[in-house]
This record gives structure tokens, C-alpha cells and sequence, in this order.
């Protein structure tokens, strides 16, 4: 082993020139509290335009509601950890950054790796709701899907690269928009609200199949990846702390004033949309609000066409701040060596163009082959379109889940490792918190299997093949001087002192 190099935990690091991080470096200030609340509404507010219903065919409304809840509590007592780690660490990297200090390099990686899946995937899928909504409209003469998914990547990305203040906030304007929309479907569907809608499905032949759980008690299991649908995402919110003004203060503010804003429209789209359309005429729907609308008010209605239109700059605002995050991530972990080093690399702009491309090529393609593959010409483009969203939907949710177990049990141990860690925000609750989110967190990667074992398996391969690349390979290529390795590096220091 050469002098510029040291081995730590099982992991070789390298020391690099001084010009190393100088041409990896982001735009600092960039976001307040109120913009990083935006950003973490907008990762999410296309699961209220489209996918969570997808639950009501797994487990019926009933079933969907229960998961919902839970769901719900997870992602609660989740963001009140993070908002924790994110104030005592606030790093790009995030969860890997977490993960790396609680648990080690493999901990780290195999955080990232979940969460970049989570990230990479979860566009792919808000693109093929995006072509659902704009062939609902007859836009563009009637576009191909594959046509959509490119000029979708194609613009948005284009627009991260330009620079990460005008994209954020074209992104909260996007956002503001979006939440309007849901604003103007809850005015409109509320006096069509019916309770007897929301169980009007035959119960089947299950065990503890009812009219409140038509599909018995293992459709609830498998509606949690649709109850994920909900909150997915908001746990990028701390992917902005090196762009933040002051994270230790604005990464708590953001993530949960974010949190509480989608818990609210989680609530109303789940009651009133199927309320008012029925919980049938939704299980399969690629634009569940429009057509809800349409059935409540008629064929014609206005209000539904305004909806849709408006349901485009939902399932927009998720698709181009998802974007943000995956990049961010990849970002990170290219850094500090974990994946290549030139994926990092930014642009004049402090924009990291290369992990802005890659994962969008990955998720242009992915969405691609699974519309023109899932179906096939004899059902139709438009089931292609939701079928694919649905598959790409259990995918991103294993990658997401996956992550949730490793973070909790990151957060749990750095309390315990790290008492006198300074945290300017702590969590209510403390471990037992983050220890409901874990419980919970591991019931939803079960989950996954229940929906698709066949996807959910594929995703554990590929997490498992990139725990293999690391294991041989970028473990001996990492790099000592990046912000997450330092951290971890002082920690491993102060221990040493002790």
C-alpha cells in the first residue's frame, strides 16, 4: 500500500489532489426553508395524481386505508429521525451519509445503492402517469409514449442542468400549482361524496374477504406499496444540505412542515376520490382524478379537463425534483469513490451533469420497454402505460424500503454510539420512534414480494450485484477527503482519543 493511501474498517482510502473536490462542488445558499418544504411536497404530490390507487386492486379500499395509516406512521416517526441526522449531518450524501457514520463504508454503500434505486426508478414511473395524463387530454396529435418519456427527460433534465436555483424554484412554482389542483378536485368532489362508493367491490374468496376488505386480509399487505405511493420521496429532503442557506436550522423546518402537508392530501384523495367515482372504476386507472371527476360530474365536465391539465403539473413537479435527488445521490457516492469518480464532476454551473444523464438514460429506457412489453399492441398503449407505472412503482418502493430499514437502524445507532454527537434538532421519542419506522419499514419490504415477486426479486439481484462491486472493487477506491467520509473519519478520530 502506497503512502497515499490508509485503511480504515475494512475500506482503503486514497488522499486526492487539491483540484479534486474544487471540480465537485455545488451551489451553496441556494435554498431556504420554506423552497426545501417545496422540494420535499414536491417528490411526492404526483402519488396524489396517480398509483396510489393501484392499492384498491390489491387490497381494496379498505385494505388500501389500513396500509395508507401505517404507511403514514412510518414516514412520520421516519422524517423526525432524519430531520435529526440531517441537522447534526448535513451532507449531499444524506442517507448514505447517515448509514456511513452509524454503520461503516458497507452500511454507507448499501444505503446509497437503495436509495439510488429508489430515485432512479421512481421517474421512470411518474412518466408513464405523465403520458397516461396527456393521451387523457388528446395532446400533441396523439404522441407516441416513448416520444413522451424522452422530451419528459429531455427538458428536465436540461433544466437541472442550467443550474439548481432556477430549478428549484420553477420546481415550488410547479408545486403551488399542483397543490391547487388538488385544492379544486377536493371543492368538487366533496358534495358527491358517498360511503357506500368506497366498498363497492364484490368480496372474493380470501380469507377475511369482506365488503371493507374485498381481496381478505393479505390485500392489506400488498396495498402498503401503494400507501408508500403517498409519502415516497419526502426522505430526499436533506439531498439539498450543501445547497441549503443554514441546514442545521431549515433541513428539520423543511422535511416536516413537507410531511405535514402530505399528510393532509394523502387523507382527502383517498376518502373523495374513490368516494365520489367508486372504489371499482379506480383500481386501474392511469389518471384516477380526472376520470374521477368525469364520472361525478359528467363526460364534459370542465373542471375535470382543468384538473387533468393541472394533474400534469403534479405528476411534473415529482418527476423534475426526483431528478434533484437522484443526481445528488449519485453525486455523493461518485465522490467519495464508492461508484466512478467521473459521475461527480460538475459543470460551470456547479451542476453534476453527469449523474443529472445517466440514471435519466436508465429510466427513459426502463419505461420504454416495460409500456412496449408489458401488454403489447392487441391490449392496448394505454395498459401498457399503467401497467408499466404499476411495476416500476413496486421497484422504486423495494429500493425505497429497503433504505428505510438501513436508515432507522443508522439512526438508532448512532444514539447509541454517539450520545454527545451534537443534534440540533432531536427526535421526539427518541429510538423507540425510529423504532416503529423499522418495524413497519421491514413489514413493507415483505410487501413488495406480495405485489410482484418477480420485480421485487430482479431489484434485490441488482442491490445484491452492486454490494458485490463494492465488496471487490470501490471499497479499495474510496476517497478520505470527501464531507461524508470525513465525518465519519472525526468520529472514528474522536473514538481513537477516547
Amino acid at each position: 500500500m502506497t503512502d497515499d493511501r490508509r485503511r480504515v474498517r475494512g475500506a482503503e482510502y486514497e488522499q486526492v489532489g487539491g483540484d479534486y473536490l474544487q471540480k465537485r462542488q455545488l451551489n451553496q445558499g441556494a435554498a431556504g426553508w420554506v423552497l426545501l418544504a417545496g422540494l420535499g411536497v414536491a417528490y411526492v404530490i404526483s402519488g396524489d395524481f396517480a398509483g396510489w390507487n393501484f392499492g384498491i386492486a390489491e387490497g381494496g379500499w379498505g385494505g388500501l386505508l389500513i396500509a395508507t395509516v401505517l404507511m403514514a406512521v412510518m414516514y412520520t416517526c421516519m422524517v423526525f429521525g432524519l430531520a435529526e441526522m440531517a441537522s447534526a449531518m448535513p451532507v449531499a450524501g444524506a442517507g448514505y451519509g447517515f448509514a456511513r457514520r452509524a454503520m461503516g463504508p458497507l452500511g454507507g454503500f448499501a444505503t446509497g445503492t437503495a436509495i439510488l434505486i429508489e430515485y432512479s426508478i421512481a421517474p421512470a414511473a411518474i412518466a408513464a402517469f405523465i403520458a397516461s395524463y396527456i393521451q387523457a387530454l388528446g395532446l400533441f396529435g396523439g404522441l407516441a409514449p416513448w416520444v413522451i418519456y424522452l422530451l419528459a427527460y429531455g427538458v428536465f433534465v436540461g433544466i437541472h442542468l442550467y443550474g439548481v436555483g432556477e430549478a428549484l424554484k420553477l420546481m415550488f412554482a410547479i408545486t403551488a400549482l399542483a397543490v391547487v389542483g388538488l385544492v379544486i378536485t377536493v371543492i368538487a368532489l366533496l358534495p358527491k361524496f358517498s360511503a357506500s362508493n368506497l366498498t363497492n367491490i364484490d368480496p372474493g374468496a380470501a380469507a377475511g374477504a369482506s365488503e371493507f376488505l374485498p381481496f381478505g386480509y393479505a390485500g392489506v399487505l400488498a396495498a402498503f406499496v401503494y400507501g408508500i405511493w403517498f409519502f415516497l420521496a419526502v426522505e430526499g429532503v436533506p439531498l439539498a444540505a450543501e445547497e441549503a442557506r443554514d441546514p442545521q436550522r431549515d433541513m428539520p423546518k423543511g422535511i416536516i412542515a413537507a410531511m405535514s402537508i402530505l399528510l393532509v392530501t394523502a387523507a382527502l384523495m383517498l376518502f373523495l376520490v374513490p368516494g365520489a367515482a367508486g372504489a371499482e372504476a379506480m383500481q386501474a386507472s392511469g389518471n384516477p382524478l380526472p376520470e374521477a371527476l368525469r364520472i361525478a360530474l359528467g363526460e364534459d365536465s370542465t373542471i375535470a379537463d382543468l384538473v387533468n391539465y393541472i394533474g400534469l403539473a403534479g405528476l411534473v413537479a415529482s418527476f423534475f425534483s426526483i431528478i434533484y435527488a437522484y443526481s445528488r445521490q449519485l453525486f455523493a457516492l461518485s465522490r467519495a469513490g464508492y461508484l466512478p469518480r467521473v459521475l461527480s464532476v460538475t459543470s460551470g454551473r456547479k451542476t453534476p451533469h453527469l449523474a443529472l444523464i445517466v440514471p435519466g438514460a436508465i429510466g427513459f429506457i426502463l419505461a420504454t420497454a416495460l409500456t412496449y412489453g408489458m401488454d403489447g399492441p392487441d391490449e392496448g398503449l394505454a395498459d401498457g402505460m399503467a401497467s408499466a407505472g404499476a411495476l416500476l412503482i413496486n421497484i422504486a418502493v423495494f429500493g425505497a424500503t429497503v433504505s428505510y430499514v438501513l436508515l432507522m437502524l443508522a439512526h438508532i445507532l448512532l444514539r447509541r454510539k454517539e450520545p454527545e454527537l451534537e443534534r440540533p434538532y432531536r427526535t421526539p421519542g427518541g429510538t423507540a420512534t425510529t423504532g416503529i419506522a423499522l418495524v413497519l419499514a421491514v413489514t413493507a419490504v415483505i410487501a413488495t414480494f406480495f405485489v410482484d415477486e418477480v420485480a421485487a426479486g430482479w431489484t434485490a439481484a441488482i442491490f445484491v450485484a452492486a454490494l458485490a462491486y463494492f465488496w471487490f472493487y470501490s471499497r479499495h477506491h474510496l476517497v478520505a477527503s470527501a464531507p461524508e467520509e470525513e465525518f465519519a473519519a472525526l468520529a472514528d478520530a474522536e473514538k481513537d482519543l477516547a
